[in-house]
């Protein structure tokens, strides 16, 4: 029986916490969706498997140190990827379907909305730039490019913390909030869900799945217990490039940074994470080490007389395991159980001979990230090699000029999605009371959809109370 906050179970036997809604995941989805549900008079619990803002530390692996965590502090915790550097793209052209979903007017102004929560807990000291420069976009036309446009506040790191402990402070005193809380099983008892952990028995009316890609493991066994069958998986694999920033002089003069991609028969290739005057660091993630761009700011330096981006090309699979195992396959062989990165000099790629380090050391493009001198034509497969070098012929019509010889190019980046989620229009699945945002939906990729994910459903569970 239900008596005020406590639950009498008759399975369980004893007393269990009651709240109306459990949110399982305190990432930007699972913040954002508290955030709206603060104040809507019930009774919400939000859980995650990592730790408080202030308990997060750097990951040792970062450090060339061992990593024996529970819980990667990269990935679990209050504010999830959130914290480490905080790029809004308001745009439905960067990271997700969310739009698809919603529709164009709702997804508008969701994604003002987000602004104005991140505005309203100091990220407003940021300012917002924009990638619109319609006479470039006609060039990149020509090029047979398109330049996709957003408006982004890029917070960095250290402003994205703050940030974030300013939400968490908001919502100390109006929600319940739980750390390093493992779920061992979740099930649905009559009108109310039972969730155990190590510690306690959860009751709750309903529960969003908040988790992002980084829980991926633990909801596909979530997904068969309540005989969920997720679509589609998305995994995104390219060739980071780190070339003389000087080259992109004429595009970014008016953004930081801009996104590009093109057709290549059924393929779409995309250019994603652009550091002008950024360095190239390595990427720990599901066991694999990758190159990954760092935004110059990072350090608090001047910057480099660099530029690097991935240049990525998704593929679709019908399951998430069969995409993890292309990946794997992939970046493991290259990385040959260490955290080995290959690195490739334009000029020699289109030669067909390998970079040695004699010709590194003398390469007027100064590498950032120490790595193996290479050949990519053996490391990494022939579609991901031709869709760069279709890109360099079309960006050096674009930039009117010749891709430097001494470009360098590291093999290989991923970015891994989860799978599709079937949900009705409002995120809820087949199980009744039992709702998906942000990017574990596998319909957002970014930050400002996962926040927007999060704020739409909050908005109709607030209607249904």
């Amino acid at each position: 029986m239900i008596d005020g906050f406590f639950y009498v179970s008759r399975r369980e036997g004893r007393v269990c916490l009651l709240y109306d809604i459990t949110i399982v995941g305190a990432g930007i989805a699972g913040v954002f969706l508290a955030y709206e549900l603060a104040d809507s008079g019930q009774k919400i619990l939000l859980l995650d498997r990592g730790k408080r803002l202030e308990d997060r530390h750097p990951c040792p692996l970062d450090q060339a140190n061992t990593c024996e965590c529970n819980a990667c502090d990269t990935y679990f915790g209050f504010g999830g990827l959130g914290k480490s550097e905080g790029k809004f793209n308001y745009s439905n052209g960067f990271g997700g379907e969310l739009e698809q979903k919603v529709g164009a007017h709702t997804f508008k102004n969701l994604m003002r909305r987000v602004d104005d929560v991140l505005c309203r807990f100091g990220a407003d000291t940021i300012p917002v730039y924009s990638t619109f420069q319609p006479n470039l976009s006609k060039r990149a036309e020509e090029a047979g490019l398109n330049m996709i446009h957003t408006d982004v506040r890029h917070l960095g790191t250290v402003k994205s913390i703050q940030v974030l402990q300013e939400l968490y402070l908001y919502l100390l005193d109006k929600i319940d909030m739980k750390f390093e809380c493992e779920i061992a099983s979740m099930d649905c008892q009559y009108d109310y869900f039972s969730i155990r952990t190590k510690q306690e028995v959860i009751s709750s009316k309903q529960v969003v799945l908040a988790t992002g890609r980084s829980g991926s493991d633990w909801l596909t066994k979530i997904w068969d217990s309540f005989g969920i069958s997720p679509s589609k998986t998305r995994l995104d694999l390219g060739i980071r490039v780190e070339m003389k920033a000087e080259q992109f002089r004429s595009v970014l003069q008016r953004a930081f940074e801009t996104k590009l991609s093109f057709h290549h028969g059924e393929k779409v290739t995309t250019t994603y994470c652009m550091n002008p005057r950024g360095r190239i660091v390595r990427k720990y993630q599901d066991g694999l080490v990758m190159p990954d761009g760092q935004n110059y700011r990072e350090k608090g330096s001047i910057g480099t007389a660099n530029l690097n981006f991935t240049l990525f090309t998704p593929t679709y699979f019908s399951t998430q395991q069969a995409a993890d195992q292309y990946a794997h396959a992939i970046i493991e062989k290259i990385n040959r159980d260490k955290a080995r990165i290959v690195v490739q000099r334009w000029e020699d790629l289109c030669n067909g001979m390998p970079t040695c380090m004699e010709m590194l050391v003398r390469n007027e493009v100064k590498p950032t990230l120490e790595a193996d001198c290479g050949d990519l034509l053996e490391e990494v497969p022939g579609l991901y090699i031709a869709m760069l070098q279709t890109f360099f012929t079309r960006l050096e019509h674009f930039i009117q000029e010749p891709i430097h010889p001494d470009t360098l190019l590291y093999g290989m980046d991923a970015k891994f999605y989860a799978p599709v989620i079937p949900t009705d229009p409002y995120m809820q699945t087949e199980v009744n009371g039992l709702f998906v945002v942000g990017d574990c939906s596998g319909i957002s990729h970014s930050l400002s959809q996962a926040a927007a994910c999060g704020l739409y459903v909050g908005e109709f569970l607030k209607q249904q109370y």
